[in-house]
């Protein structure tokens, strides 16, 4: 990777898996009656054909994690867990009652085709506790043929139980945070597992029957050289995960506070250095069979999310790349992010907060955007960017701001990062490392409201 290069690319910039990207939603503009009837919208136009994703998020966690980035809740008392699942399931029934109020057809269910389980840690809590959430989520909804169910698994807390329970209720993917396998970067970021306790969940996965397993994999942590990535990589090759992530540490603790300050910020590689991370990662990892896919991800060519890049049916959203796409995903528990299409929506961030909204009998989404038909516009480009590495435009999908993207991308393109047609733009393999950078260069709030201060991570 060309230094100067590195030099002149290596800004702030969104990782989109949005747009508008959250800082830059009008937020002044929003009204919970336009958010619910664009759910409602979205519901009538696409349950039939491809149903809805639900994302629930678990928030809590035993310990923190130093270069965590998530909205979490630490705490080592499991008494937290009833009283949030049931909030969980009566925000979901508030869902249902807007739906079945409104719907063009009062008597259809929502078909569950997505579930995902985020957090926080989802495996802090019991595998009964799981259970009794779900089978509640499940009673009052149907379920797509073919569902795509996953959850995110800590591999110290995770029991053979725990996979199997879910497993039982229809999950068949699973993902492991991983992080790194060098003592001293576990301990500068508080994570501290061996690769026993990663072996171990990976084998019992499979035992079980789950037909895909994910490792999260992170470059630019604290400490991060070479042969400290090179030997989290060989590792992780021995257990052979269908998917891997392997993103870029997001270093922005002037956003997220004291938790990513648990080191010093000398102690994190350069930008340059970073990126030698990412290309010999990158190269490692093709050559022990695995295949780019999109930003940050990496499949064998068995893996649905490949052959989704193959089939051009991949999509990006909150929960990152997917081999299947909803128009519809309802996000439930404090701090989850909803999707109508039409619409995002971001609930209450604090436990307190929410819970209470949800007690009052409110849907507790307290800010979001409604995007307007340029933003709807801009939206099918960048997805196109970040899912296709490339995208083309005629009068209907041109902007005014057009010209100037231009002027950007054609520099890119002196560059080598993008080959420009006179209506499309097309990622070479040499700019992958820079696509969100070329995203940029469509990011029309972005451009028309310049940040004043620092909001997101670098791009390298």
């Amino acid at each position: 990777m060309n230094r100067s290069l590195i030099d002149k690319y290596n800004i702030p910039g969104p990782r989109y898996t949005s747009y508008p990207t959250v800082p830059f939603w009008d937020d002044a503009a929003f009204t919970a009656e336009q958010w619910q009837q664009s759910v409602v919208t979205s519901f009538n136009e696409s349950n039939d054909a491809e149903g809805i994703s639900i994302y629930i998020h678990l928030p809590f966690c035993e310990q923190l994690c130093t270069f965590c980035a998530c909205h979490k809740r630490i705490t080592k008392q499991h008494s937290v867990e009833t009283p949030y699942l049931e909030s969980v399931l009566k925000e979901w029934d508030l869902y249902l009652g807007l739906l079945q109020s409104n719907a063009l057809n009062p008597n259809v269910k929502p078909k569950i085709k997505e579930l995902h389980l985020g957090g926080g840690t989802p495996t802090f809590f019991s595998p009964q506790n799981l259970r009794t959430l779900l089978e509640g989520i499940f009673a009052k909804a149907d379920i797509a043929d073919e569902p795509e169910f996953s959850f995110e698994g800590h591999p110290n807390n995770t029991t053979r139980e725990h996979l199997q329970t879910l497993y039982d209720l229809g999950f068949r993917r699973c993902s492991f945070g991983v992080q790194d396998y060098d003592p001293q970067v576990q301990k500068a970021i508080n994570r501290i597992q061996p690769f026993e306790n990663v072996q171990k969940v990976t084998n019992w996965a499979r035992e079980i029957g789950y037909k895909g397993v994910s490792h999260d994999l992170v470059f630019g942590l604290p400490f991060h050289t070479w042969e400290k990535m090179e030997f989290t990589i060989r590792k992780t090759l021995e257990l052979k995960p269908d998917r891997l992530a392997f993103y870029s540490y997001a270093h922005v603790p002037w956003i997220k506070g004291v938790g990513q300050r648990g080191f010093d910020e000398n102690d994190l590689p350069s930008g340059e250095e970073k990126r030698k991370l990412y290309e010999n990662g990158k190269r490692l990892l093709e050559e022990l069979g695995y295949i780019e896919v999109g930003m940050d991800h990496f499949a064998l060519p068995h893996d649905d999310l490949y052959q989704s890049m193959i089939s051009g049916d991949i999509h990006r959203n909150f929960m990152g790349y997917s081999s299947s796409k909803t128009q519809l995903m309802i996000g439930l528990g404090m701090s989850a992010i909803s999707d109508s299409w039409y619409a995002f929506g971001q609930n209450e961030k604090t436990v307190e907060g929410y819970q209470k909204m949800v007690e009052e009998g409110k849907i507790p989404v307290v800010k979001g955007h409604i995007l307007n038909a340029e933003d709807l516009n801009i939206r099918k480009h960048i997805l196109n960017l970040m899912c296709r590495l490339e995208t083309s435009w005629d009068w209907q999908t041109s902007f005014p701001e057009l010209p100037e993207a231009l002027e950007s991308l054609k520099e890119m393109e002196r560059d080598g990062l993008v080959e420009l047609t006179d209506n499309s733009i097309k990622i070479t393999e040499a700019g992958r490392a820079f696509t969100r950078n070329v995203a940029m260069t469509f990011d029309l709030r972005m451009m028309r409201n310049k940040p004043e201060t620092r909001i997101f991570s670098m791009t390298i």
